[in-house]
């Protein structure tokens, strides 16, 4: 049984949860008040329920930290990206306690990131905290009782970007040597960076000219095996001899500047290398738009296409297979041609 006793002019509370011991203010000089706060307080232990003290004690901290054990545990693929989610909510929500985490906090933090942050990027950081009330709730013992409002940002999911082969060009010869292959050979086959990054040796048949994703390691989980054409062939030798002259035995075919492990964060780099190559704001993932636009253009069947760059659903492939106003003139032109082929026939 509870207990009501006072401290000063203020009323406290003492009750027992599977043998231990809970104290809480009232925050009242009523002992009515106290009686009542003391009531609801057995009723939800009474239920089954967590004293609402318990999630008082909980901090973003401590979600963060389980949502981050849960990617790992379950074998994410992108578990990077929860990693810098969870980087950049920590600089706003670090040490809060999880029920003063509200919508309007949240929203200030929305506000805050709108100035540095694009919405996609913004709705992966409001995804990652809304999952950490989600599994905070579904532990045993609870710890959240509610999980906060949390409204998600328009996105424009109209990707334009892509490589004209020169900017390819210019943009390779701008980068450190370590990814000068890695850049080509996402620029031939539209892979993800995360399938490119974590391609071990294991996965390469150098007497059949052939790499292999297997089933599970691709982000629809469906097998992949390319053909290498003569300049990948060249550098999947240049970095198997590479390897053998640093002495460094890593398993990843393309692998981080010092060759020890895989390519993790080359933002900063990438950045430079564009200004430097004078081809504006563009992203690692324009290769895998231009590796598309650029297989059909040279008359590769969709369908295999699809299956080169690991296109699980048209869809998202048609979004991919970008029309630009080169397109449409030469579309304008091919017709042209045609016309003029039916008027010497009549």
């Amino acid at each position: 049984m509870g207990s009501i006793y006072k401290r000063g002019n203020k009323y406290w509370i003492k009750y027992y949860r599977r043998g231990r011991a809970f104290r809480e203010s009232s925050g009242s000089d009523k002992k009515m008040v106290a009686t009542n706060f003391l009531k609801l307080r057995e009723g939800e232990i009474a239920q089954g329920k967590m004293p609402s003290v318990s999630f008082e004690k909980v901090t973003f901290d401590e979600l963060a930290q389980d949502f981050l054990q849960h990617y790992r545990i379950t074998g994410r693929k992108s578990l990077d990206r929860a990693e810098r989610s969870v980087n950049h909510l920590n600089k706003y929500f670090e040490g809060v306690r999880a029920p003063y985490i509200t919508t309007p906090q949240i929203n200030t933090y929305i506000e805050i990131r709108q100035d540095v942050a694009a919405n996609g990027t913004i709705n992966r950081e409001l995804s990652a905290l809304k999952t950490m009330f989600n599994l905070g709730r579904k532990q045993t013992p609870p710890k959240v009782s509610h999980v906060p409002y949390i409204s998600m940002l328009k996105e424009n999911n109209i990707r334009r970007g892509f490589f004209e082969h020169g900017h390819f060009l210019a943009l390779r010869k701008a980068l450190p040597e370590y990814l000068k292959g890695f850049v080509t050979f996402a620029y031939k086959t539209g892979w993800r960076v995360s399938e490119i990054t974590g391609l071990t040796w294991a996965r390469v048949d150098r007497g059949k000219k052939t790499v292999r994703l297997e089933a599970g390691e691709t982000k629809n989980d469906e097998g992949r095996i390319l053909h290498l054409d003569d300049e990948l062939l060249q550098i999947i030798e240049c970095q198997w001899n590479t390897r053998k002259e640093k002495g460094v035995l890593a398993p990843y075919i393309f692998p981080n500047r010092r060759g020890t492990g895989r390519i993790r964060d080359f933002r900063y780099v990438w950045k430079k290398a564009c200004i430097n190559a004078n081809i504006g704001n563009r992203i690692f993932h324009d290769f895998r738009r231009t590796a598309i636009r650029n297989m059909i253009r040279a008359g590769v069947p969709e369908s295999v296409a699809m299956k080169i760059s690991g296109h699980k659903t048209r869809s998202v492939f048609d979004r991919y297979n970008i029309v630009d106003e080169k397109d449409l003139k030469d579309a304008t032109q091919m017709l042209e041609v045609y016309i003029e082929k039916q008027n010497k026939q009549i």
